[in-house]
């Protein structure tokens, strides 16, 4: 946000110089981004006389003597702007002068007559008509006769200001404003605040035909309408041009500039309608209806759903709420008649608007961060109070105050000053508490220790009490004032990783050793990315903790998985032309421990991955899988996981540790694949494989202790088995009985599946090898046919599957 110095101290008696207050700006909280000094690129050019013009034969130019004080009273300069003329004041660039752009002037002939400088335009000087008036005249810039020659020309201009870039972050919706920021510098000045003046008396005209109801006061808590009759609609004074120039806007008509003009002051976007264009005196707030539609101020159209909020008179939309006007109730100069809009928005209901129809504007902006109710009533009242100074209507006695009962006063707080020092780790002393909270505009009762704060109403962003009071304390007492100490419960260790992190560690390395490269994503992301994975409405997953105030309408939830943010890396890497790749991530997801949410979260730590390729197939994301269980001396089990609604059903398993469900993986289901719109082109756009595991459990699950166990000291006997079964047997069923029907199996092997005529319909062949691990002798070759002859009983009896 942009924030001219010169207006900001029509409103705080400032004593220091813009760079200080750049620092005592961030040392409580607000970044000046860029301190821009608006004549910082201009050296050298004074104002000059012309006491000579004379036309040089042959050519457009005029040679003139210029009177530019101390630096020369005749000093020869070329031009062919064709206003000049003799006891013009104009802008001079002597030899040697730099102008806006890094453009060096120096003395050198001009048709062969020596040119010791230039005459300027209010152009080349960087200004325009809103900032200097003439400044867009075509020829040179003609200033006042009373300008002294020889007089630096920035501050004849008004270039000698600066502007201050500040970055608002999204809990201080209140400085969104020049006002917002001025409030800031008076309290870290310790300066009186002078606000601007909001006084308008009204006539004795009412309109009784004039309505408004909002049918829709979830999404706006607060509407303000006010009637203004007699518009002579004209041009602005030259200093609201200027300010409005300052911060990037340009001048339109009196009235326009008024709403725009109360947006950068005070904060408050407002809005003015042409009563002799709608249908009806009413006003509705309401939701869009399906298929209506809107022509904003921009010439756009768009169409409408329900998830818009509209302003509307009896027959059709009038103004995007928020975000724009309609260009059917646009100001023009014919305007007579017309009603002000303040109001105050669902910030949520506004973000989604501009994002969903690709229509961000300042307003929105504003409205997206947090207008609050005293804003929109303080913005109403000034509008009205300029209306009058400029002379532009009359403000008549149709006014509106719709409210779903909006407060109309500041949250209240009950904190201890001994509490608020707690927090800080340091003692500030109870005055200067109670005297930098009054600073702030907080009403403030102090009882020995006790106080009782009252919040300013602008101050929507203070909600948990001491926390934000302590905050508020040490940005204004100093930060320099906090300094490092141990925590109570800290020890003094060897230092190196605990053996927590050692395992986190190890995990990585096993997954880096497989193929897959760690990835880091946001802690966020929307109800989309779960509907994406086809999750359902009732599903514990969509037990989520929702943010009030997300930076973006992809970022509004705290993940409650991690599959679809490792689902969009891999779907990403596809689009751009990564025909494979292996991710994995190591982070916490946010279980909400009640809805409504009342205190945090559990974090706990999951394990995901996902593969894609032409290469990757189940077998080798389940070895992967297995390789990690190896590693930390475990042994993993399958099941089918029919139930896990983005898997396809007939591959993918659960993983089963000590019987323990820990996690699960598998192929994509085939419909969440089809929805993801990846290349027609990409042959891998049906090969993602995707898992996750909780590692909190897993972990549980790891014996601590380093236990060694010596190689066998005989060899191991391999023997294969084809075997014939069912369908709908699994291969997860079959290891489980062999392991059953004999303790000296070790690895078992699926190295074959085959589906033929010979078999019949409904059967299939799997191919294993099993090793035999001998136990303090060799194993005999009866012995492992007895094993062998045992583990086929088994698996006929319990899952039908025969000898192929």
């Amino acid at each position: 946000m942009k924030v001219p110095f010169s207006w900001l101290k029509e409103y705080v008696d400032i004593d220091v110089t813009p760079q200080e207050l750049q620092s005592k700006l961030f040392s409580c909280g607000f970044e000046v981004e860029e301190l821009i000094d608006l004549g910082a690129e201009i050296s050298r050019v004074v104002v000059g006389v012309v006491t000579e013009a004379v036309p040089q034969e042959g050519t457009h130019l005029h040679v003139c003597k210029v009177d530019c004080g101390d630096y020369g009273h005749d000093i020869q300069i070329s031009t062919g702007a064709p206003n000049v003329y003799v006891g013009m004041h104009t802008p001079a660039a002597l030899d040697g002068a730099t102008l806006p752009g890094g453009i060096k002037i120096k003395a050198k002939p001009l048709m062969g007559v020596e040119s010791n400088g230039m005459l300027c335009s209010g152009e080349e000087l960087g200004l325009n008509e809103d900032l200097y008036p003439g400044a867009e005249v075509y020829g040179l810039l003609d200033l006042p006769k009373d300008t002294v020659p020889g007089a630096d020309i920035v501050p004849v201009v008004g270039l000698d200001d600066y502007i201050f870039d500040i970055s608002i972050t999204a809990n201080r919706a209140d400085c969104q404003s020049v006002l917002g920021i001025a409030r800031e510098v008076a309290a870290v000045l310790n300066k009186p605040l002078k606000m601007p003046a909001t006084d308008y008396t009204t006539s004795d005209y009412k309109d009784p035909r004039l309505s408004i109801a909002v049918e829709a006061p979830d999404l706006c808590p607060r509407y303000l309408g006010h009637y203004v009759r007699n518009i002579t609609p004209g041009e602005s004074p030259r200093w609201m041009k200027r300010h409005l120039a300052l911060c990037g806007l340009r001048s339109i008509s009196n009235v326009v500039d008024i709403t725009n003009y109360v947006m950068l002051e005070i904060g408050q976007p407002m809005h003015a309608f042409d009563m002799s264009t709608l249908e009806s005196c009413q006003i509705i707030v309401r939701r869009a209806r399906q298929g209506e539609s809107i022509v904003t101020l921009d010439g756009k159209e768009f169409a409408l759903s329900e998830s818009n909020l509209v302003i509307c008179d009896d027959a059709k939309p009038v103004a995007l709420a928020g975000v724009m006007g309609g260009l059917n109730s646009e100001i023009t100069d014919k305007t007579t008649q017309l009603l002000f809009e303040s109001a105050k928005f669902a910030r949520d209901s506004i973000r989604k608007t501009s994002r969903s129809l690709g229509q961000s504007t300042d307003a929105s902006s504003h409205y997206e961060k947090g207008v609050s109710e005293y804003t929109a009533e303080l913005g109403m009242a000034r509008a009205l109070h300029l209306i009058q100074e400029l002379g532009c209507g009359e403000v008549t006695a149709s006014a509106f105050d719709v409210s779903a009962g909006a407060p109309r006063e500041g949250k209240h707080i009950s904190a201890t000053v001994s509490g608020i020092n707690r927090i800080l780790g340091i003692e500030v002393p109870a005055d200067a508490v109670v005297d930098i909270l009054t600073r702030l505009d907080f009403q403030v009762e102090r009882d020995g220790d006790r106080l009782e704060v009252v919040a300013p109403r602008y101050r929507e962003d203070i909600e948990v009490g001491e926390p934000d009071l302590a905050e508020e304390v040490i940005r204004e007492y100093g930060y320099e004032h906090i300094m490092p100490t141990f925590l109570k419960d800290a020890t003094v260790t060897g230092g190196g990783l605990d053996p927590d992190q050692q395992r986190r560690a190890k995990a990585k390395r096993v997954l880096c050793a497989q193929g897959f490269y760690e990835a880091e994503t946001m802690s966020f992301y929307a109800d989309a990315d779960l509907d994406a994975l086809h999750i359902a409405a009732d599903a514990p997953e969509r037990k989520v903790i929702r943010i009030l105030n997300p930076i973006s309408s992809n970022l509004t939830i705290m993940r409650p998985l991690l599959a679809p943010s490792l689902l969009n890396c891999a779907v990403e890497n596809i689009k751009r032309g990564n025909a494979s790749g292996r991710l994995f991530e190591l982070s916490n997801i946010y279980i909400p421990r009640q809805i409504p949410v009342a205190e945090l979260p559990e974090e706990r730590l999951h394990l995901g991955f996902v593969a894609w390729g032409d290469e990757e197939d189940f077998f080798q994301v389940k070895g992967a899988v297995e390789v990690l269980a190896e590693q930390f001396g475990l042994t993993f089990d399958y099941q089918r996981a029919d139930d896990t609604p983005w898997l396809h059903p007939g591959i993918s398993a659960h993983i089963l540790c000590q019987g323990r469900r820990i996690g699960s993986f598998g192929k994509l289901a085939n419909d969440v694949t089809a929805e993801l719109k990846l290349p027609k082109d990409s042959k891998n756009h049906q090969k993602i494989f995707l898992g996750e595991i909780d590692y909190v459990a897993l972990a549980e699950l790891v014996d601590p202790n380093i236990r060694y166990q010596p190689i066998p000291e005989f060899d191991v006997v391999a023997r294969d088995l084809a075997l014939v079964a069912d369908e709908a047997v699994t291969c997860g069923d079959i290891v489980s009985e062999m392991r059953k029907a004999c303790p000296h199996v070790g690895e078992i092997q699926l190295f074959d599946i085959y589906r033929g005529e010979q078999l019949g319909e409904g059967k299939k062949s799997m191919a294993f090898t099993l090793h035999f691990v001998p136990a303090g002798k060799p194993l005999e070759s009866a012995e492992v046919d007895r094993y062998v002859k045992k583990i086929l009983g088994n698996l006929k009896y319990r899952l039908g599957v025969e000898i192929r």
